[in-house]
């Protein structure tokens, strides 16, 4: 393994699935050599509304809002998000993202996480 690597987020190839789901994400962990992280870039579109969030079995995540503004549920609380807000979630608690006017941009960072990944999906959860 390298002890340096540098990625371009933008540059890697987005994921077709968050783009069926209207999203725009970059998911770098494979493109990083990291033992430990992955860090990714989430844009969603002006008034995006999900009506899915996920969590996770072990993975901790934090997000840092780069750009826009928007909204974060986090089981049953809702937060307002605005540029550079950094939400840290424990692996166990649903999430969703809402974008407001102007869109909604994040950098996603993730801690370790069994092989394959272990982020669970859930339907119909934020549907208001």
């Amino acid at each position: 393994m390298s002890r340096h690597t540098i990625v371009n987020l933008k540059q890697v190839e987005p994921s077709e699935a968050a783009r069926a789901a209207g999203i725009e994400a970059h998911m770098s962990r494979s493109r990083l050599d990291s033992e430990h992280l992955g860090v990714s870039y989430f844009r969603y579109p002006p008034d995006f509304r999900p009506g899915t969030g996920h969590r996770h079995h072990e993975q901790e995540e934090a997000y840092v809002v780069v750009a826009g503004s928007g909204q974060v549920r986090l089981d049953d609380e809702v937060v307002d998000l605005k540029q550079w807000d950094v939400v840290r979630v424990a692996p166990d608690v649903v999430r969703g993202f809402r974008a407001g006017p102007e869109g909604l941009e994040l950098i996603a960072v993730g801690a370790d996480r069994p092989e394959g990944g272990d982020g669970v999906p859930v339907k119909d959860w934020w549907t208001d």
